[in-house]
């Protein structure tokens, strides 16, 4: 069934306020929508997917809308609307537009130059080149390129991976295990889930499968005491307050009480009690400092320029800047300083990012150390292997789409020192020693 001609207006419209690139498209949408509410289901869905297609191919799409007649925007619009649903489905072209969206659909995308072809903006490009090579570059956009899958992480307080995949299916919606979180599920297709009785129940949430393995990773225990120090909506602590199995106390530090917000429903779902979301101003409030020393586990899920989410969010990679990215690494830092002093003798401080640049991961790990001796790096593969994941890692976790199907993920975890004692002064408080 073809669209209403009206479609390409509603998108041409929207298009031309999330090409201005002053916030986040998913927002931009989310406002257009509510100020339209006589679109439909199936017209927001066109409209949102026409979008975030338009988003992912920017770069090969203007320079085919510059081939045809007519305004650009409205060419533009059409190319984003043809990707979404197929030529055949838009009502109201000309036959102009018709055969001139044909020939387009015809050129062969491989033979493109690479950065156009790549739909990277042009600094990311030139730095992902000369750290990996053309080869690989190409091979990392056309995955972040892609749509993501929809993963969903299965919360062990309510029941198993292998219930909620039966359920599932009975629903029906076929799913597969994630190949290394323990408890993920990898929807084969995206249907609509806030209905089902396990959703509802907090028996699932989604979850994407390198933000579980980045919760997985924190190592947390039943009894301890942990940090989640950017909380955010909470996915995450949720996953960390499962493994701990709703014992101990497992903090949730934000800074936006609209974030923390989002978490508490959440929270009241999945049945945990044993998380305390905190409201702090910045990375030095005193709510911070009354805990120093006294963590077992502080993960910091640092700010930063979300370029390892690109399948999700494609408009982050044309707001971002090399300048922005440098903004994030004073900031990173500055975080990760302040988190630190939350982590007690022996205690663990896991760093991570959605970003695929090393100024965001390894080297802010790297000034970080330098910077506080009494911190050590803990082997990535020596972390897996405690937490019986087989992933080949070596110091660090980095997770990449067109490798694990996975967002871009980075992470590193790092030991404070335990406090070495005085040989005599040991001997001489031991009741054995002589």
């Amino acid at each position: 069934m073809r669209l209403p001609p009206a479609i390409i207006g509603h998108a041409e419209e929207v298009l031309r306020d999330i090409l201005r690139f002053t916030g986040p498209a998913d927002g931009t949408l989310s406002r257009y929508f509510r100020e339209h509410p006589r679109l439909g289901a199936r017209e927001r869905g066109v409209i949102a997917e026409a979008t975030y297609g338009l988003l992912r191919n920017k770069a090969v799409f203007t320079s085919f809308s510059e081939s045809g007649s007519g305004a650009p925007m409205r060419r533009l619009t059409l190319l984003g609307l043809a990707d979404a649903v197929g030529i055949d489905a838009l009502g109201g072209l000309s036959e102009e537009e018709t055969a001139w969206l044909q020939r387009t659909a015809e050129i062969d995308r491989q033979q493109l130059p690479p950065l156009m072809r790549s739909n990277l903006p042009a600094w990311l490009f030139d730095k992902l080149v000369a750290r990996d090579g053309e080869e690989a570059t190409l091979a990392l956009a056309d995955a972040m390129n892609q749509q993501a899958p929809l993963d969903l992480r299965v919360n062990s307080l309510k029941t198993t991976r292998g219930a909620a995949a039966t359920e599932l299916a009975a629903a029906p919606i076929l799913c597969e295990e994630t190949p290394y979180a323990p408890l993920g599920l990898r929807v084969l297709k995206k249907p609509s889930l806030q209905n089902l009785p396990l959703f509802k129940s907090g028996a699932i949430e989604v979850q994407d499968e390198g933000s579980q393995l980045l919760a997985q990773i924190v190592g947390a225990k039943r009894g301890e005491m942990v940090v989640d120090f950017c909380a955010g909506a909470g996915g995450k602590t949720l996953a960390i307050g499962a493994l701990m199995r709703n014992t101990g106390r497992l903090y949730a530090f934000d800074i936006s009480d609209k974030r923390l917000a989002k978490l508490k429903p959440r929270m009241a779902r999945s049945g945990l009690s044993n998380v305390h979301p905190v409201l702090i101003a910045h990375e030095n409030d005193s709510k911070v400092k009354r805990l120093a020393g006294k963590i077992d586990r502080v993960l910091v899920d640092a700010p930063c320029s979300g370029l390892g989410t690109l399948r999700r969010n494609p408009d982050v990679k044309w707001r971002q800047t090399q300048a922005t990215v440098r903004e994030m690494n004073a900031k990173q830092i500055s975080i990760l300083t302040g988190a630190a002093r939350l982590v007690k003798a022996g205690g663990r401080l896991v760093y991570g990012t959605c970003s695929i640049l090393d100024e965001e991961n390894e080297a802010i790990v790297a000034q970080f150390l330098a910077a506080n001796e009494e911190f050590t790096l803990v082997p990535m593969k020596d972390v897996l292997a405690e937490q019986k994941i087989e992933l080949d890692m070596q110091d660090y976790l980095k997770l990449q789409p067109q490798t694990h199907s996975t967002d871009g993920f980075f992470a590193a975890v790092m030991e404070r020192k335990r406090k070495e004692q005085n040989p005599e002064s040991s001997m001489a408080e031991s009741p054995g020693g002589n």
